[in-house]
């Protein structure tokens, strides 16, 4: 396969990899409530995804970078469909533990093999020079438009259909997402991928805990990788603050049977922002010079963003509102130019046998980080007001901004930082 054509191919599978995320986004918490469950019951099924993640998120990466990307993509298609079906069709607190369950390990599987592949790919045809910046923000930006086409779907379908019978129509959206994972399964099963040795259940076995282990390794001993990897669990804790305040916010200033309609429109407002600013990425580390300098650059613009929601937080009118969503939009614009640029400064720290496990530690980080900073962030804004949280998010920001200022340049292949080469563990393995 072609650089080219492992870009075309890296955007439309990262477009179905998000679809689903965007289709559920809205009707997910509703359909529980219409099915009978408590808050309390909701925020335990919520719980038990959120562990499956965390406790299969290293594993998984190991397992990618043991067997290949291409059958960790397939299982986590396949498990995202069954969850997807049973969160569709439950009417019990059972098959909704059930579909939390398979819908943890189908994210876990799912949040680094396909990024790895394409990179993977690309070095296959090329040195590690190459710039992977446009391939990585065309995947930016497909999974933006995808997250903004499905949460618009995920919120105004139901509210265009209405009940059909036994089917609520907030269903709807969560089946069209089972569907949509088939289709990914589907694309996924022909994926081309670089040659790897052949391996048994033993060998498998004996390689997921030892490529953990290396690239729990490298993650602490290169510093630069060290700092790209906590200004990731930086954007999660403003990322955390946004998914906590802004709905509750907005119930504030709408209320009616349009609500979920209102805050469909605005997640999706946010994503096609955030989908723009993958477009501006390679513009924007042209303009500034480096990698380290424009993925500064785009986390500043987001921290200046959210100090602008909490001076909007304490305005009210139809102009607070206005404010509100030209920072909200600037907000994800300046983080959608900056991942590509800090997605660069990790791949050219890490060997093919580590990226999928660094690449899990990643996203290890953006959920453990976030998750700890939200208590704080809640109490605050009860104590003080939304402003508040805002404010901590912001602050959160500039500091992950400043871990890229006098960031050194990439080191060559095999030799990250001060972490010796992992070249010598067996090809590949791969972040989930």
């Amino acid at each position: 396969m072609s650089i080219d054509a492992a870009r075309r191919r890296y955007a439309s599978l990262n477009f179905l990899l998000w679809l689903p995320t965007g289709l559920c986004l809205v009707p997910l918490v509703l359909l529980m409530l219409d099915r009978g469950l408590s808050v309390p019951t909701i925020a335990l099924i919520t719980a038990v995804y959120g562990l499956t993640v965390a406790l299969l998120e290293l594993p998984t990466g190991g397992l990618a970078d043991a067997i290949g990307r291409r059958p960790v993509l397939v299982a986590s298609a396949v498990a995202g469909a069954g969850g997807l079906l049973f969160l569709g069709l439950a009417d019990t607190i059972a098959p909704f533990l059930a579909a939390a369950v398979l819908r943890g390990v189908a994210r876990a599987l799912s949040t680094g093999p396909l990024e790895a592949w394409y990179v993977d790919t690309v070095h296959a045809h090329a040195d590690r020079d190459v710039d992977l910046t446009t391939g990585l923000a065309r995947g930016e930006v497909a999974g933006s438009l995808a997250l903004a086409a499905g949460t618009l779907a995920g919120g105004l379908l139901p509210l265009a259909l209405g009940d059909t019978g036994t089917l609520p129509a907030l269903a709807v959206p969560v089946l069209i997402a089972a569907g949509v994972e088939v289709l990914r399964a589907l694309m996924t099963v022909r994926l081309p991928e670089p040659p790897r040795p052949r391996l048994n259940m033993a060998a498998v076995v004996r390689r997921v805990p030892a490529g953990v282990v290396a690239g729990l390794q490298v993650s602490a001993r290169d510093r630069v990788l060290t700092r790209v990897l906590l200004a990731a669990g930086g954007a999660g804790v403003a990322l955390g603050a946004i998914e906590l305040l802004t709905p509750a916010w907005l119930a504030e200033l709408t209320s009616g049977p349009t609500a979920a309609a209102t805050y469909a429109v605005v997640a999706a407002t946010g994503f096609g922002a955030d989908a723009v600013g993958g477009m501006i990425a390679g513009w924007t580390v042209r303009s500034c010079g480096s990698h380290a300098r424009a993925a500064a650059t785009g986390v500043v613009v987001s921290a200046l963003s959210m100090l602008g929601l909490a001076g909007c937080a304490l305005l009210r009118g139809p102009g607070a509102i206005a404010l509100a969503g030209l920072a909200y939009c600037l907000l994800f614009l300046g983080l959608g130019a900056a991942f590509p640029a800090q997605a660069k400064l990790l791949h050219d720290r890490v060997e093919a046998t580590e990226r999928a496990t660094v690449l899990s530690v990643q996203s290890l980080l953006m959920q453990v980080v976030g998750a700890a900073g939200l208590p704080l962030i809640g109490w605050q804004a009860t104590r003080h007001g939304v402003e508040a949280g805002y404010l901590i998010g912001a602050a959160v920001l500039f500091a992950s901004a400043a871990l890229f200022v006098r960031l050194p340049r990439a080191a060559p292949h095999g030799a990250a930082g001060t972490a010796p080469s992992m070249g010598e563990y067996a090809y590949e393995r791969r972040v989930s």
